[in-house]
């Protein structure tokens, strides 16, 4: 039976890149090794990440002040990274509290200088985004996540900043056009809609850069790695790979644009039935929706380990909420083809019929 994978990652990519990807595990462009077993120094892989790093710039239309950079630690690495290089203990940095990923990055900033948190919609356990805050002009930064992948919110509008910008875009990275010259610094964790797990993306402006009076470990400090090209020390050289062959595609479907189109109408089928079934009811302010994340649970309870049954049996895997939040959750990323998310709603609508 064909599986569609809804988990919120590791997450789903294009078959596509899966048969490519093997198939450089066993010999990488016939140059008789493996890509795993290829030196990062060669010139076989470095033609990896300047392709790789080519492509970001030209999705996220960066000027040459924004170093794109493949980097280890995840999403969260950078929650402690990014006030290590850019934050005095003296200074403050501005940050938007949304949901569980926002919580943890603030927790980190907080051990380099101070923090003030402009907004939260932890009063409606973050059922909604904050509409009215102020950003003020005397933070070193302005932090935002996004898209929350736990609460399945997503910022539809990206608000405008009178200080730089950061932002964490670990689950909703390339699934929208977006104008990269406006963020300071954009991460995100590859394992959604980039790549596998073990690779990081940062786009970091190096203006920012060199400003804090504190000593930076080496291999903690961004100048190292724009200095090195991502090749500072070995990085995970198999996910970078697999990362280049996701943008690849990207710019094959006809680049963000197309994407975008495609998340949105995907998004839309889904929401509908859960706003149409007598079941099921939406989680998240409907301006608010996340077009990756889709969040949402039973209104009787006691259905709800059914409907999770019933959805695996029937190929549809990985539907059930984050642990800390229950209820439901359809991760439907680049890579999730539309029939993958009209089997769930078909499944929706028979549950429907046999528990209404």
């Amino acid at each position: 039976m064909k599986k569609y994978n809804f988990y919120s990652g590791p997450a789903i990519l294009p078959p596509v890149v899966f048969q490519q990807a093997a198939k450089a595990v066993i010999e990488l462009d016939d140059i008789g090794l493996s890509l795993i077993e290829i030196s990062h120094r060669s010139k076989e892989f470095q033609a990896v990440v300047d392709e790789a790093v080519q492509h970001v710039q030209e999705l996220f239309h960066l000027n040459a002040d924004q170093k794109v950079l493949f980097l280890q630690g995840g999403a969260t690495m950078q929650f402690c990274q990014i006030p290590y290089n850019i934050l005095n203990s003296d200074e403050k940095a501005a940050y938007l509290d949304i949901g569980s990923w926002s919580k943890k990055a603030i927790k980190e900033a907080k051990i380099f200088g101070n923090v003030e948190v402009i907004a939260s919609s932890a009063d409606k356990n973050y059922s909604y985004l904050p509409k009215t805050y102020t950003i003020p002009s005397d933070a070193t930064y302005f932090h935002i996540t996004t898209n929350e992948t736990i609460h399945g919110l997503q910022m539809q509008d990206i608000p405008q900043s009178p200080v730089p910008l950061i932002a964490d875009m670990s689950s909703d990275i390339f699934s929208r056009e977006l104008d990269g010259k406006q963020f300071s610094l954009i991460y995100a964790g590859a394992q959604k809609n980039i790549g596998p797990s073990g690779a990081t993306l940062v786009v970091v402006n190096e203006r920012m850069l060199g400003k804090v009076s504190r000593q930076i470990p080496t291999i903690l400090d961004y100048r190292n790695h724009i200095k090195d090209g991502s090749l500072h020390n070995t990085p995970s050289t198999f996910s970078i790979y697999v990362c280049l062959l996701t943008l690849r595609w990207i710019r094959e479907q006809g680049g963000l644009t197309v994407i975008e189109q495609r998340n949105i109408s995907k998004a839309a089928k889904l929401y509908a039935e859960i706003d149409r079934n007598v079941l099921f009811e939406g989680t998240v302010a409907r301006e608010d929706r996340s077009l990756m994340n889709v969040c949402w649970k039973v209104l009787r309870p006691e259905l709800e380990e059914p409907f999770h049954a019933f959805a695996k049996e029937n190929g549809c895997v990985g539907i059930k909420g984050h642990r800390s939040v229950g209820g439901l959750r359809a991760s439907i990323y680049n890579a999730m083809p539309v029939k993958g998310v009209e089997l769930l709603v078909e499944l929706m609508q028979e549950f429907e019929r046999k528990n209404a």
